[in-house]
């Protein structure tokens, strides 16, 4: 049974989530504030969490970088809000999907089986996989990062983007494939969100950061030098 986190400070809210969730299946839990999960988080273990982000004494976003520090737990944020930016920012920080308020609870929950989905899948296949090059480790069971011996922490979504890119290395990947493999979904109306997850590994890759080609008109390209 999946263990669902629901963190949103309106009651009405969660009753309902938990109304739609509880009738597929799933364990529910609820938290009314950011910190709050942040507690749930650190004493439980949860398959995902649906986290609003205007909440009171701890926003969405903050909570989530937290949990994020100690926790790989996928996140489907809710927002009143549907401006790019917030979009953009929410997803530069990791999270799996983004739904503006007012939402159907079907298409909340139908998104939240696909990230799941996603997930179990995406976690299964990259066992006993082992990546090396130089001075770049990638262990993917253990989902651990190492550039010149020192490990480097990378966002959830990084972490799955980087280890996507690798498994299908010196294979020419459209921003639309990478969005539909690793998010899961035909992803609508923001390309820059790959741009952004790219220009981010970069930086965390440093000195390996030339592994990852840009294909002009197309999209990105993992390549090992002969």
């Amino acid at each position: 049974m999946y263990k669902v986190l629901v963190v949103d400070d309106e009651d009405k809210i969660r009753e309902v989530i938990r109304e739609y969730a509880e009738f597929e299946g799933y364990d529910v839990t609820e938290a009314v504030n950011g910190f709050e999960a942040i507690n749930l988080c650190k004493e439980n273990d949860y398959d995902i969490i649906i986290m609003d982000i205007m909440m009171p004494k701890l926003d969405g976003f903050t909570a989530s970088k937290e949990i994020q520090k100690y926790k790989n737990i996928p996140i489907l944020m809710l927002s009143a809000r549907g401006e790019e930016y917030d979009k953009l920012y929410g997803f530069e920080l990791g999270i799996d999907d983004y739904v503006v308020k007012p939402f159907s609870p079907k298409e909340l929950l139908a998104r939240l089986n696909v990230i799941l989905r996603r997930n179990s899948k995406f976690h299964n296949s990259v066992t006993d996989d082992y990546f090396k090059y130089k001075g770049l480790e990638i262990d993917m069971i253990g989902r651990n990062v190492y550039v010149e011996g020192i490990k480097i922490d990378l966002t959830p979504k990084e972490y799955d983007l980087l280890f996507y890119l690798v498994k299908n290395k010196n294979v020419a990947l459209s921003r639309e494939k990478i969005l539909t493999d690793v998010w899961g979904y035909d992803f609508y109306g923001i390309d820059r969100t790959v741009d952004t997850h790219i220009k981010m590994l970069r930086n965390n890759l440093g000195t390996y950061r030339y592994l990852i080609l840009t294909l002009r008109g197309m999209g990105y390209k993992f390549e090992i030098p002969n």
